[in-house]
């Protein structure tokens, strides 16, 4: 079964950036969907970031202009850049890859303070 295991998380101040990077186990030839959620405290997990293997890139709005989302097959990651971040950034992120299945990270803390 693939498995994922993001890192990159950390604290940051506002307008600061990180990377998130997410590691998929095994190379995937096709995939549906791969993408980048979040959760804040008693919030529901929501959308960042989207992509499919025929090349659609979706974002939330909210993070339009801020945030690109990545991949690299050669290293089997998918990558999350987050700049000029605010503190309601501030969630634990999950990647997830649908290939039939959906699979999800353990997720990374993000913490933005002002």
């Amino acid at each position: 079964q693939l498995q994922l295991v993001e890192s990159g998380g950390g604290s940051v101040q506002a307008g600061g950036s990180l990377r998130l990077s997410c590691v998929h186990s095994r190379r995937i030839s096709s995939f549906n969907e791969m993408g980048w959620y979040r959760q804040a405290p008693a919030k529901p997990r929501e959308l960042v970031a989207r992509m499919t293997d025929r090349g659609f890139i979706g974002y939330a709005d909210s993070v339009k202009g801020r945030f690109t989302i990545s991949r690299d097959g050669t290293k089997n990651t998918l990558y999350l850049q987050m700049n000029s971040l605010k503190p309601e950034d501030t969630a634990v992120y999950y990647c997830a890859i649908t290939d039939g299945n959906t699979m999800w990270g353990q997720g990374t803390q993000v913490t933005v303070s002002s």
